[in-house]
């Protein structure tokens, strides 16, 4: 699953309707389980995992989502945040 960021105006237009999840910014390779890395504090390890293979994703609490942004969620790596996107159940 990936989360699709769109601006709300465009949301409106296409008629997609947008949501708002809330949750803590991770990667796709280590999603909820930093320890991998135990020298290094959790968004360090986001942020390396991210340099390779992993992507940026939001984990809410029980899934761990992959974003369609991979740029603006760098500067909130392991932090609790609220996003406005669409679901896209195919990727």
């Amino acid at each position: 699953m990936r989360i699709t960021f769109l601006a709300v105006a465009l949301a409106a237009a296409i008629g997609a309707k947008a949501d708002t999840f809330t949750g803590v910014i991770t990667d796709t390779m280590c999603g909820t389980n930093h320890e991998v890395m135990k020298d290094h504090l959790p968004d360090q390890c986001i942020k390396m995992c991210t340099k390779g293979q992993a992507s940026y994703a939001l984990y809410d609490g029980s899934m761990v989502m992959k974003l369609s942004d991979q740029k603006t969620p760098a500067k909130f790596a392991a932090r609790r945040v609220k996003i406005t996107g669409t679901l896209d159940h195919k990727s």
